[in-house]
Parts: C-alpha cells; structure tokens; sequence
C-alpha cells in the first residue's frame, strides 16, 4: 500500500461525512432537535479531522500517479487547487462546528444565526468536497472527462493514436 491508495481510501470519509452531517443538521434545525444538531456538529468535526491526512497525502499520491498511463497532469492541477480550497473551508467549518458544539453543551440553545451560519458553511463546505472529489476521479478516469461525451474517449488513448499505420497512408484515421 502506498500514498496514493491511502490518500483514496480516506477521501471518501470528508465526502461522505460531509453529505451525512449536511441532512443531519437540516434535520436537527428542522426538529429543533438539540441531540441531532450535536450530532451534525460532531460529525462535522470528525470530518474535518478527516480532511487533514486526506489533503497531506494528495502531494505524496500525485509523485505516485502523475506519471502512469491515462493520467491527466491538468486534472491533477485543478484536482489540487480545488483541494487547497475545499480543505480551507471544511477546516474553518469544523472550527464553527466545535464552537457550535461547546456554545451547545454551555447554552440550552444554538442561536439561530449559527445555525445558519453553520448550514451555510456546510453547504459551501459540501459543495467544495464534491467538486474537489469529482476532479479527482477525472486524473484517471477518462471515461467521466468531458471529451468522454464527444466521443474522444471511445476512441482509445491518444497516445495510440498518434501511432503512426503501418501502411504509410496518412489518411487511415
């Protein structure tokens, strides 16, 4: 197991966490439910933990794949910017979050507006990791690039269609 399979197998946990601790805070402000509202709070922290070995090993996994077949070294660079972005957010969120939970366990009530101020990060925070996810399985996955919809995909990697026929003619493409 190397970097690249590490940084994989973790970044699925921020993704996902995101998206559990988003209903569970919709749910928790819905319900008025103090119980539900700290769950989504830590879950939140939880996925902000997460999000620290997920982005350390994006550097270390990149060294590993930037120069396999398939691999598109443009993706990785908007994969990585993407990266810098999401993981600014979703920290700053979990910040929120274990505020939000302290200010919880001292308080019978979250106020309204950190709620809301709550919701919204992290809705910008699972906006951010999804985007971030999603350019990250285009590095190696031409099948789901734009070009794949035009059909540039279909026809097989360019490296080996650049290979010269056999035939001499040119036009055989």
């Amino acid at each position: 197991m190397n970097l690249a399979h590490i940084h994989l197998l973790l970044n699925h946990i921020p993704v996902v966490g995101c998206g559990f601790g988003i209903l569970l805070l919709i749910l928790g402000a819905a319900r008025n439910s103090a119980d539900l509202l700290k769950a989504s709070l830590l879950l939140s922290i939880v996925v902000a933990m997460a999000a620290i070995p997920t982005y350390f090993t994006g550097e270390p996994a990149e060294e590993v794949v930037e120069h396999l077949p398939y691999v598109s070294e443009p993706m990785i660079e908007q994969h990585e910017d993407a990266a810098k972005v999401a993981f600014a957010v979703t920290e700053a969120y979990g910040v929120v979050a274990l505020a939000s939970l302290l200010f919880l366990w001292r308080a019978s009530a979250i106020p309204r507006w950190l709620i809301t101020t709550a919701l919204a990060l992290s809705l910008i925070s699972g906006g951010l990791m999804a985007r971030t996810a999603g350019l990250g399985g285009k590095i190696h996955h031409q099948e789901i690039r734009e070009e794949a919809s035009l059909g540039e995909a279909s026809r097989g990697p360019r490296f080996l269609r650049e290979i010269p026929s056999s035939t001499g003619n040119e036009n055989d493409d």
